[in-house]
């Protein structure tokens, strides 16, 4: 069922990330600062862009599984789609939580792209758990080099 909902779920990303690009706004210089502090290597390209809520997928499957995952619920803050970051306006220019997407923006960087990212990030977060998963605490752990 995984390998089924993946290209559904690369494309919902990538239609996101277009629309936070072209209705988002540019970093900070204190944001690129940040950006470049955890490994980001084209801060130029983020967009961020304020939201009530983190949309949820209205595919139904896609929906139901992000749900079971605990990837997107009512208490989602942020999320990082390649260049494209998603902040819940209770959280907006909430420093920890832009430093932690900035992580999540370099994984995407290193691993080539969404469908290498969310393979690699989705499978995590199923096998073990969203909130052990590898690739989340390095986003946590490396938002501390810039929160504390």
């Amino acid at each position: 069922m995984f390998n089924s909902l993946l290209p559904q779920a690369v494309q919902w990303a990538e239609s996101q990330e277009d629309h936070i690009l072209k209705n988002g706004i540019p970093l900070s210089e204190q944001e690129i600062s940040d950006a470049k502090l955890v490994g980001v290597a084209n801060p130029d390209k983020i967009r961020v862009l304020r939201v009530d809520r983190i949309p949820i997928p209205k595919d139904p499957i896609l929906k139901q599984a992000a749900e079971i995952t605990g990837l997107i619920s009512p208490d989602t803050a942020g999320m990082a789609l390649r260049y494209g970051i998603f902040v819940r306006t209770d959280y907006w220019r909430d420093r920890n939580l832009i430093a932690h997407e900035f992580v999540h923006i370099s994984q995407y960087e290193k691993l080539g792209g969404f469908r290498e990212f969310l393979e690699r990030y989705l499978r995590e977060c199923i096998e073990i758990g969203y909130h052990e998963a590898p690739m989340e605490q390095e986003a946590i752990e490396g938002a501390k080099k810039i929160y504390g």
